[in-house]
């Protein structure tokens, strides 16, 4: 199969060196993604309160919980859409411009959540707003995600898009890590009943603030060399991006679909999941299981950059399959040896966390799949369709897998990583083309 080269590896904004400029580019845009993050993710510490607040007094513990949950999980259906629509004019107008709305459609939402009545003020308007609100949130994170990787690999020279991915999706890592922090200090200042008062409305007004900074770091930020190369040439897409993409790039659309599959298993499973898994299965206190999340969480901040670093080095394909077969190997260690000694629980986790790192190697695989033209579309349909589905199917499946054994969790990581090793093998066997095959499949 002939393979075509890509136009913007042989320009020379492809062959200089990394500069201060980029290292700058790469602080704010990681900075306001983790401050995003934050934001998204800050609901699911304060679900429980949140169930209390906006459903009435009277419902089953356990329909409050399925409701709030619902509300958290409805920000995961709402991402195809917004994503693939803040791709659409990525692509067709420029990649900033997306950038800086994606982050300013999570502040207003976040802040909003801060300030909401609750249902002992406006009854069923209070769910149905934060219903609204939720919607709005996964909307801007469906275009965030994609959108930064776009952002960050057409900024810094082609032989370094690993570390500029890999420092990127630590900085969303990041984000998850600063939410657990100001949940566990919220509930530290506050006693029980003053968070459900008014102490879990901090976070979202903080979030807000957060955002509103995101906001103002990102006007710091130029469009990318790479988009602007196409706008001078009149190389964009002239058709609806997504048609482009669906028409001629589906092997690439393929592997990036099962590669998100592994970053679901990853992040949903190992780093979400697993704290209230431990408790259940082996009895472990809630702040110790918090604790050991926490210090995951960290591992995986540094092993995103790791594995990127590893990627620009070894190539993609080496360095995605090496970390799937230590994040296969690593979730049975955990499982097995806080089954055997849970005093264990906090290294383990750890190093475990650490091999969930190789996440950050993914995006990589995923902005090299797609020409320049049509690349946000094509990662933001991918990327947002495939963690809809695994995102949502991925708890259930493995609540139910827990059910039949414990290890049930690990032997869902790793049936998952099985198909992961495949694509790497897969990517592998393209070589020196930089997976354009797929493009021109």
């Amino acid at each position: 199969m002939t393979t075509p080269t890509r136009p913007e590896t042989h320009s020379p904004h492809a062959q200089r060196p990394l500069t201060a400029q980029d290292v700058r580019t790469l602080g704010l845009a990681a900075l306001g993604g983790a401050l995003e993050f934050y934001d998204f993710i800050i609901f699911v510490f304060f679900a429980k309160v949140i169930g209390q607040l906006f459903f009435p007094a009277d419902t089953a513990e356990w329909l409050r919980q399925l409701q709030t949950y619902a509300l958290f999980a409805v920000a995961y259906l709402a991402r195809p859409l917004g994503g693939i629509v803040m791709a659409h004019f990525g692509d067709r107008s420029g990649r900033k411009r997306m950038f800086a709305l994606s982050v300013f459609m999570m502040a207003v939402p976040t802040l909003l959540i801060g300030t909401l009545p609750t249902f002992a003020t406006i009854g069923y308007a209070a769910p149905l707003g934060l219903l609204v609100l939720r919607m709005l949130q996964g909307a801007a994170v469906g275009g965030e995600v994609p959108g930064a990787w776009v952002f960050v690999s057409e900024h810094v020279p082609e032989r370094r898009v690993g570390f500029a991915c890999g420092t990127l999706t630590s900085g969303l890592t990041l984000g998850i890590l600063l939410g657990s922090l100001v949940a566990t200090a919220i509930n530290k200042l506050y006693p029980p009943e003053q968070v459900l008062a008014f102490g879990w409305r901090v976070p979202f007004l903080v979030g807000g603030v957060f955002g509103f900074c995101a906001v103002y770091l990102r006007r710091w930020l130029a469009e990318t060399p790479v988009f602007e190369e196409m706008r001078q040439r009149r190389a964009l897409v002239e058709e609806m991006p997504l048609k482009a993409v669906l028409r001629g790039h589906i092997p690439a659309v393929v592997v990036s679909m099962l590669l998100t599959w592994v970053l679901t298993a990853g992040i949903v499973v190992v780093i979400l999941l697993t704290p209230d898994l431990m408790q259940k299965l082996h009895g472990i206190a809630p702040a110790r299981a918090l604790e050991a999340n926490s210090a995951a969480t960290l591992s995986l901040t540094l092993g995103c950059v790791c594995f990127g670093l590893l990627a620009d080095r070894w190539g993609a394909g080496r360095a995605l399959g090496l970390g799937i077969a230590a994040l296969l190997v690593m979730t049975y260690v955990l499982y097995q040896g806080v089954a055997a000694e849970p005093g264990h629980l906090l290294p383990l986790y750890a190093l475990t966390g650490f091999c969930v790192g190789v996440v950050g190697v993914i995006p990589t695989v995923m902005v090299r799949a797609f020409p320049a033209a049509v690349r946000f579309s094509g990662i933001s349909f991918a990327y947002n369709v495939a963690y809809a589905i695994f995102g949502g199917l991925t708890p259930m499946v493995v609540t139910l897998l827990t059910k039949t054994s414990p290890m049930g969790p690990a032997h869902y990581v790793a049936a998952v990583c099985v198909v992961g090793l495949f694509v790497a093998l897969y990517l592998l066997s393209l070589g020196r083309s930089r997976f354009a095959a797929m493009s021109a499949s």
